[in-house]
């Protein structure tokens, strides 16, 4: 049974609200968990204000040190958090692997940062004065966790958030909280003074509603679908709260016809794919010149042919089940949409024959192509393994096609030409674009969506600078 995690050790809740953890490849119950209430959440906010006070006057060598413990001790112990993070997700494990280490070298990106955090000095403002620039934490901050990477999202907020001397309530998704809350009492063992790093797992109604209405909350770290991100930022308005929003995408890849083609095709299987396609910066819409346009297709089909479904427990699996039934509905509900608008599914497009899918949430890795304007492919985020392919005619066609999106998160270009690539990088509306890369993220970047992607940054530098206060300070010697 999971409870919350406050104060350094597992409390229970008075909450007689139980949900049961399933294996979205199976259906078994993995675990059952407590959802926490307004109460909880207010307990655990109290605690996390009075944990402050000496937290954020440690040293940011010393808190370094203990982020580097806290790493090597979730490293240690890679495997069974992998295992359980399958369990609970549906990823293969090969993915929960990678997400596990994910989170360690974000927590040491942020540990190695220690000793680099500086203020500033201003000379001579005028005659016997001169000007400091200090840095301090905000106070109590919220995470608010999705569930598609339930781990390594929360490492892009509390790793940037405790080396800057903040302490933290975390509200991990309700169908994912097992992991999350593992990793967060190996933080424990690692000599983290209690009441910093708390989690308080529940509904967004409930709690995390509460985290950020709470008027002791300063800051909250959110990453989860535009609309909700839109109602933390109207909640938050109530208190001036600051808040980081990593948002959908609806991320657009462009093949030009002097890519290598060879690589960019393997670009698109993985950045589609990877996750079951449930990736706020998966390739999403697919633009390809005319010219290149069938011999990538073909391509495309042929690989996409070779990745294996199943549980992802079992070994050579490559994608998983959706995390839930109703992620495979909407996901079937926008393929059938662009199908009654003339589109053509190329490979996939329903669900997998065979017992050992029948209590799971599988459904085929898709390629779509003759996708019209207005479908919902186009229109929407595709959180799932279903890509639309369109053919454009120039380097301009596509990226008007591109750019025309409410999203803007990340986006991509394949081009052997050095000024196309130049044009792209600075034309694409996108916080990140890739250019001849898959899509990787790297810690030492800053991260964040344009448009209704997002607002603020994670990731790089500018992450401290979201969790921490500048404040200017004249100096008289008069």
């Amino acid at each position: 049974m999971i409870n919350m995690f406050i104060n350094g050790e597992y409390i229970q809740s008075k909450s007689t609200h139980i949900d049961n953890i399933c294996n979205p490849a199976t259906g078994e119950v993995v675990e059952q968990v407590v959802m926490s209430t307004k109460d909880d959440v207010r307990m655990a906010v109290e605690v996390a204000r009075e944990a402050f006070a000496s937290w954020s006057r440690m040293p940011f060598s010393q808190r370094g040190e203990i982020l580097f413990k806290a790493a090597h001790l979730i490293k240690e112990n890679e495997k069974e958090l992998a295992t359980s993070l399958v369990k609970e997700q549906g990823k293969p494990m090969r993915e929960g692997m990678l997400e596990i280490r994910r989170f360690v070298h974000t927590i040491e990106h942020y540990a190695g940062l220690a000793k680099s955090v500086r203020g500033g000095y201003v000379p001579l403002l005028d005659k016997n004065k001169y000007g400091m620039i200090i840095k301090k934490p905000l106070g109590v901050c919220g995470a608010i966790v999705p569930w598609n990477f339930p781990v390594a999202l929360m490492g892009n907020k509390i790793a940037p958030g405790l080396l800057a001397g903040n302490t933290f309530v975390v509200k991990p998704a309700n169908t994912t909280p097992v992991t999350a809350t593992k990793c967060i009492e190996l933080f424990q063992h690692a000599g983290l003074p209690k009441g910093v790093l708390n989690c308080v797992p529940g509904t967004g109604n409930e709690v995390g509603e509460e985290i950020v209405l709470h008027p002791q909350v300063a800051k909250v770290g959110f990453t989860g679908s535009t609309p909700v991100g839109k109602q933390v930022m109207r909640l938050a308005a109530d208190t001036v709260k600051r808040v980081t929003l990593e948002l959908g995408g609806s991320d657009p890849m462009i093949v030009c016809d002097d890519a290598d083609i060879d690589r960019a095709v393997s670009a698109a299987s993985v950045g589609r794919f990877f996750n079951c396609g449930q990736a706020c910066l998966a390739i999403k819409r697919l633009y390809l010149f005319d010219s290149i346009a069938d011999d990538f297709i073909e391509k495309l089909v042929e690989k996409v042919k070779k990745l294996r479904i199943g549980n992802g427990l079992t070994p050579g699996t490559i994608i998983g089940p959706l995390h839930s039934a109703n992620q495979r509905d909407e996901v079937e509900s926008q393929v059938q949409d662009a199908v009654d608008k003339g589109a053509r599914v190329l490979i996939g497009g329903s669900r997998p024959d065979g017992a050992e899918y029948a209590k799971g949430h599988f459904y085929l890795p898709t390629l779509v192509t003759d996708v019209d304007a207005s479908s919902r492919m186009l229109t929407e985020e595709v959180f799932g393994p279903a890509l639309p392919i369109i053919r454009v005619r120039d380097f301009e066609e596509a990226l008007e096609k591109a750019n025309n999106s409410i999203y803007g998160l990340g986006s991509s270009i394949w081009t052997r030409d050095l000024k196309r690539a130049n044009e792209a990088a600075e034309r694409l509306e996108a916080g990140y674009t890739w250019v001849n890369s898959a899509q990787t993220i790297f810690d030492e970047m800053p991260f964040g969506g344009a448009k209704q992607s997002g607002l603020g940054k994670e990731h790089g530098d500018e992450a401290l600078d979201y969790y921490m206060e500048t404040k200017s300070v004249v100096m008289s010697t008069d």
